[in-house]
């Protein structure tokens, strides 16, 4: 009897112990997988001469809005907007000089250590960079080139690097104007499914479209479509674009005009909807446009004269907006970007030389400014990464 009691109580004894053992492991691999949700990296491009640290990698926290550098990379004038492959084991920088000096450069991203190596670059053949985009499979880069008047299109070998670019030149403008005497494409964009790319033309009040279309021998290029321009109204100036989560709704602030135009959108189509105003100011600087990613509030930043940003409501029926309030930032607030959980926005102030952190409230879309700051040197670009822990 003894020995069975002995016997019996090493059996529990044992059991036990094998449940502890697999709720621990259990932990770890909750935590390990939790860590690499919680850990973002954010890159950072910024105006900056060739030998200062033009971009900038740090890891983000977005569950507690804490952050740590990582590394930076010189060697590039003006790395003023990027753009990583959806992978993330590529990203591709514009560097916004005049030509014949302006290029692009692709870079390997390693994203065990979080830094950058130039694999190669290619000269942009219109002036002044300003936007970039890479397709989900990365097969094409994309630049706005805003002094250019022009897009370029630059196909990508399988290691990420670059091939020679093909640039689209657009005519138009009004005589006399001191902004809009020429086109000066601002921003280039796919439909949610990537079977169209839009290019805005602040100069002329346009924004345009191709068909994206692939070959075995060309790869993937831009076909045009008739007509291939949608008109906005005299003076709107539009400067960037969102599409909502849904795919339903797209919204286009007017740098000029301030003003935010809602369209739906099908099959490529555009259809305005609505226009509301997000520069009370007039200032003609509004900025960059995004939503949150549960589509229920988009924001725009504001330049020039009562530096902020403006939060509007999202009808989840019809997409149309309704201003539900105002934020300040530091000086000259150009992109930002939403963490992937929505809760915090981070707001590259140029002037400032910060990235501010805003904690977003999920019940009204309301900004609240955590008072945490990355500074850096004339921040204008932000992108996220996700980790690879």
């Amino acid at each position: 009897m003894a020995t069975f009691t002995a016997l019996f109580k090493q059996r529990v004894i044992h059991y036990f112990v094998m449940k502890i053992i697999l709720f621990c492991l259990c932990l770890l691999v909750t935590a390990k997988s939790m860590g690499k949700a919680k850990e973002q990296y954010l890159l950072v491009g910024s105006y900056a001469d060739s030998t200062e640290a033009g971009i900038k990698v740090f890891r983000f926290n977005i569950e507690q809005g804490t952050f740590t550098w990582i590394s930076e990379k010189s060697g590039i004038q003006n790395p003023s907007y990027l753009t990583a492959s959806s992978d993330g084991r590529f990203v591709y920088s514009v560097s916004e000089v005049p030509a014949p000096d302006a290029k692009v450069c692709a870079y390997a991203f390693d994203k065990q250590t979080g830094t950058l190596t130039l694999l190669n670059e290619q000269p942009a053949q219109g002036s002044a960079p300003c936007y970039i985009w890479v397709d989900k499979r990365n097969r094409l880069v994309v630049t706005a080139n805003y002094n250019g008047g022009s897009i370029s299109t630059f196909p990508l070998w399988e290691d990420g690097t670059l091939a020679p670019a093909t640039e689209y030149v657009y005519a138009g403008g009004t005589a006399g104007s001191q902004r809009q005497s020429a086109p000066h494409l601002h921003c280039v964009y796919a439909s949610p499914d990537e079977r169209f790319l839009y290019a805005n033309d602040l100069g002329t009040d346009r924004i345009y479209f191709y068909e994206l279309a692939e070959s075995a021998r060309k790869g993937l290029t831009l076909q045009k479509v008739s007509p291939d321009f949608f008109s906005l109204p005299s003076g709107e100036g539009p400067r960037h674009s969102v599409f909502h989560p849904n795919g339903k709704w797209m919204y286009v602030i007017g740098e000029l005009s301030g003003r935010v135009t809602v369209f739906a959108y099908a099959d490529g189509k555009l259809s305005p909807i609505q226009t509301v105003e997000a520069d009370a100011a007039h200032a003609s600087g509004s900025a960059d446009i995004h939503t949150t990613p549960d589509g229920r509030f988009l924001y725009v930043s504001n330049r020039l004269k009562d530096d902020g940003i403006v939060c509007f409501s999202i009808d989840p029926k019809s997409g149309m907006l309704t201003e539900a309030g105002k934020q300040a930032t530091g000086i000259h607030p150009r992109n930002f970007v939403i963490t992937p959980n929505g809760k915090y926005l981070l707001c590259a102030c140029r002037d400032s030389n910060v990235i501010q952190i805003f904690e977003i409230n999920p019940s009204t879309g309301q900004l609240k400014n955590t008072g945490k700051e990355i500074k850096t040197a004339q921040p204008v670009c932000l992108k996220w990464v996700e980790t690879d822990d």
